[in-house]
């Protein structure tokens, strides 16, 4: 399969702490990769490594066969969309103005056209269930509601590769494996979607491979089933945990203490 993003040998320093060491992965079109880790493990700085909002002191970042920091920031808005961990939003705009936002890099590069901004908006919208109240200004909406409006602005984007940071937060449970169906729709289009999760469950019903960050490193990569073992959870998590299946899910239950 094609590679569409690269980190090589990768270390990344932040207010003067590393936070990345030694980190080489790609991430291909078609693809849904959950990175998870305890707190502090480096996931949100291998997404915005990524992005390229976060330079490597040493190693390389390339996209689509270039090494990011030679493509210009506007054509890069055009191929990656970021969604970060902390989502806030200031502006007393409607709901569809918001999501609009997400087709101002193409419509930059002079790539798109009124009409495919307008379908993407609305594909956009109603995928993440915002459309019904497309016109309401987003300050009057819940925090799950905003952040359902922010994920809708990544996808209207409609970037190459689809990177979320703790996208479900906030989010109530039905929304959440609606969202989880909107990455596995967006990866069956083509796009590479890299997402830090905190629920394993959903990690492993959402992702192609499993990223697992331990300290700033990559303790495994794999499959759910490769990585998401018994014995590795307690050993990154500290946490001891029985690893079950019911139907075609994992569904992972603490021990009693």
């Amino acid at each position: 399969m094609t590679v569409l993003a690269t980190l090589t040998h990768v270390t990344a320093e932040l207010g003067g702490r590393t936070v990345l060491r030694d980190v080489s992965l790609d991430v291909r079109p078609g693809e849904v990769v959950a990175v998870v880790g305890p707190n502090g493990a480096g996931k949100s700085s291998l997404l915005r490594v990524f992005a390229g909002l976060l330079q490597p002191s040493r190693g390389a970042v390339a996209f689509s066969g270039r090494t990011l920091v030679d493509i210009a920031a506007a054509e890069r808005a055009c191929s990656i969309a970021y969604l970060p961990q902390l989502r806030s939003i200031h502006w007393p705009l409607a709901v569809r103005e918001i999501v609009k936002l997400g087709r101002l890099p193409h419509q930059a590069m002079g790539r798109t056209t009124p009409a495919r901004d307008a379908a993407a908006v609305t594909v956009a919208m109603t995928a993440m269930d915002v459309a019904g109240f497309a016109e309401r200004s987003v300050l009057a909406l819940s925090g799950g509601e905003q952040a359902r409006v922010l994920a809708a602005r990544a996808l209207a984007q409609e970037p190459q590769l689809l990177i979320a940071d703790e996208p479900t937060a906030g989010l109530d449970l039905a929304h959440q494996f609606a969202l989880a169906t909107v990455l596995r729709a967006r990866a069956t289009a083509g796009v590479a979607c890299l997402v830090a999760l905190h629920d394993l469950s959903l990690a492993a019903r959402v992702a192609d491979r499993v990223v697992m960050m331990a300290a700033g490193q990559i303790a495994a990569v794999g499959t759910a089933r490769e990585v998401l073992t018994s014995a590795r959870i307690a050993a990154v998590y500290g946490v001891e945990m029985q690893v079950m299946t019911v139907g075609d899910a994992m569904v992972f239950v603490p021990h009693a203490s």
